[in-house]
């Protein structure tokens, strides 16, 4: 394993889930390094592609992470729509700022349970999904990674700019209106 000392800390993955389990399977890396690595270099990120980290949790979960599975240790981002219960449930609406999930959605639970992701944080949505530019009263204007000062696109635009822009390698999101075409 690598030294991971701040002064020899890895950037994260930049390649694909599948490859970096592969990373993990062979003892090049571990989760809780590229979960850290995730953190950092979203701590340094002016894309504004995030609404909510967990990183006490995430931390815990990857330092237990079953490599075995077919995603097992991946750090997961999950659009600010979906449900993890605990995290906030705001819609990307200012008017449920305060709103906390009750239950985690079918789609991220599998994606956990049975993939073995980490699901770590919300990316940046549209107000209820509903238009296609990633700009909230909420969260403020997510950047395109490609072309700072333009939307990455919406719904998924926070996910999409999360991905695109190396911040993590797998994001849920849709793409009922063409949210992770457009960018």
């Amino acid at each position: 394993m690598s030294d991971t000392s701040p002064n020899n800390a890895r950037e994260s993955w930049q390649g694909d889930a599948c490859s970096l389990v592969e990373e993990f399977r062979a003892n090049r890396r571990s989760p809780a390094e590229e979960l850290a690595a995730t953190l950092r270099d979203i701590e340094k990120s002016d894309l504004n592609a995030f609404s909510f980290i967990d990183a006490t949790n995430a931390l815990a979960a990857a330092q237990t992470a079953d490599t075995s599975l077919p995603f097992g240790g991946v750090p997961l981002a999950v659009k600010e729509l979906d449900s993890v219960q605990g995290w906030p449930d705001t819609s990307a609406c200012a008017v449920f700022a305060d709103r906390v999930a009750e239950h985690t959605s079918i789609m991220v639970q599998r994606l956990q349970q049975e993939g073995g992701m980490v699901p770590f944080g919300l990316t940046t949505a549209s107000e209820f999904g509903g238009v296609n530019v990633t700009r909230t009263v909420l969260n403020g204007a997510t950047h395109n990674p490609w072309r700072t000062g333009l939307t990455p696109g919406g719904s998924s635009g926070g996910a999409a700019a999360a991905v695109a822009g190396g911040l993590c390698t797998s994001a849920t999101a849709g793409d009922g209106g063409g949210s992770i075409r457009i960018p």
